[in-house]
């Protein structure tokens, strides 16, 4: 009898974990869908005025983007850091946190925004068109800007999730798109009385939408009666020097492994663009396919990151591990049915993009279609990966998940994307069968990594601040 209410126990505790990680995690999966359509708008607006200012301001937003994913992965430290503390009880250390994550957010922002403003330099020593990097300019000049509120929301986020308040992420997103709509509408094209500035009014309108979204998280915060205690505000500007450079080591690890499977697929395009202009098209359409469903797993990371913090701190370690697992489950599972889906239809999935009708898309739509059956297998270890890394992140494990994503999509994906794509000709299947094999790995790795994580000494007893 007591065998069956142990098992009936144990399935309790799934069950009730399920539940758990989908609350909290749904709000953040939609709020990472609707950042899709915030920048589908910029591109669709970027389109109206003309294709040479479309191709230089995806162009630009696309390298930023590899500066900002290093910022992001870098603050992204506080949601651990906070859950454990909530779990423990530490409240001081949360606002503590709080505070030094806004300081390393305008360090980082301060650092990275000089490099992005060298955008025309870049784009000459790329080989770019001059008039390219010039447009490319008066974008960058205002919209690099957007790191400053965009990296503090960041840590807002990480505090709200931490309180698994992720409805209010979900609002202030949906508000920054109806604001760059507006936003983009007055300044790129002179509406309502305003001067029509172009690209240089995208990139303002970038800046607004940020600091609104950051500004709505930050009153939010500051009037809700639950989160007052904490005094977020209060002596700011003193420095707490070790939970400072706890951020810096924890973090940097996680901006560095962001970055480099950003890297890894953004020289995976730039071997598509060797084959050719089809196969670069047709990669595109497949590649933007498998990034709409990679956000399900993206939100659903951030709360496994939260929830196995939670269990850490409060040192529950069946916790963690029912945290960990459930999430994984939850997030290969999803990645099966996309799988199963980009198997069966691509077809179906290359028609919301090209219509195969017309004669000049009949090439791009076949080469569209066999690279997406090729995504959807690797979703599976996509997914797989993401889930592991982000429980182990709970952990604040952060350097060794970097160093198996170096090794897995640098040292492995890319050599293989290039030998199966160039080497024994598979061209742009090839490419993508390189990109899944270096998924496998780090996928692999991870899962091990977090299956060991006892043994590994990864669960330590956690301190309590004073």
């Amino acid at each position: 009898m007591s065998d069956a209410k142990n098992v009936q126990a144990t399935q309790t505790n799934w069950q009730r974990e399920t539940k758990t990680t989908l609350t909290l995690a749904w709000p953040l999966i939609a709020a990472q869908l609707a950042q899709i359509g915030l920048g589908t708008t910029d591109v669709i607006m970027m389109g109206w005025l003309g294709p040479e200012y479309l191709a230089a301001g995806t162009v630009s937003s696309s390298l930023m983007f590899l500066f900002l994913i290093f910022g992001i992965g870098i603050v992204t430290a506080v949601s651990p850091m906070m859950a454990q503390a909530i779990g423990r009880e530490d409240f001081i250390s949360v606002r503590r946190t709080v505070r030094q994550g806004f300081w390393v957010s305008l360090l980082f922002a301060t650092i990275l925004v000089p490099f992005i403003l060298q955008i025309e330099w870049i784009f000459q020593v790329l080989g770019q068109d001059p008039k390219l990097g010039a447009l490319a300019a008066t974008y960058i000049q205002f919209a690099a800007f957007q790191f400053y509120p965009f990296l503090l929301f960041t840590v807002l986020r990480g505090f709200l999730s931490a309180h698994e308040d992720t409805k209010i992420v979900l609002i202030a997103t949906i508000i920054g798109i109806f604001v760059n709509g507006i936003g983009n509408y007055a300044l790129m094209f002179g509406n309502f009385g305003f001067p029509r500035l172009e690209l240089a009014g995208a990139g303002i309108s970038t800046i607004i939408v940020h600091s609104v979204t950051f500004l709505f998280g930050l009153g939010y915060v500051l009037v809700r009666q639950k989160y007052r205690h904490y005094e977020l505000l209060i002596r700011f500007w003193r420095p707490d020097w070790p939970r400072f450079i706890e951020i810096i080591k924890v973090g940097t690890p996680i901006g560095l492994m962001l970055t480099a499977e950003v890297g890894m697929f953004s020289v995976a395009t730039v071997m598509m663009g060797w084959l050719g202009t089809q196969e670069l098209a047709a990669h595109a359409v497949a590649l933007q396919l498998a990034s709409i469903s990679f956000m399900v797993p993206l939100g659903l990371s951030q709360a496994t990151t939260i929830r196995v913090g939670l269990q850490y701190g409060r040192g529950s370690y069946d916790g963690v591990g029912i945290s960990g697992w459930t999430s994984i489950a939850l997030g290969t599972g999803f990645m099966a049915i996309t799988c199963m889906l980009f198997v069966l239809f691509p077809d179906a999935f290359v028609s919301l993009f090209l219509d195969a009708a017309k004669p000049e898309n009949v090439a791009v739509f076949g080469l569209a279609a066999s690279y997406l059956a090729v995504a959807g297998l690797f979703q599976l270890v996509d997914g797989a990966q993401a889930m592991a890394a982000a429980s182990l992140r709970g952990l604040s494990d952060t350097k060794v998940p970097m160093y198996a994503a170096i090794f897995g999509y640098w040292i492995m994906g890319m050599p293989i994307a290039y030998l199966l794509g160039f080497v024994l000709d598979m061209r742009g299947v090839g490419i993508w069968l390189g990109l899944a094999g270096g998924l496998t790995i780090v996928a692999v790795i991870l899962n091990i990594r977090f299956y060991w994580r006892e043994r590994l000494g990864l669960l330590k007893p956690q301190k309590v601040s004073h």
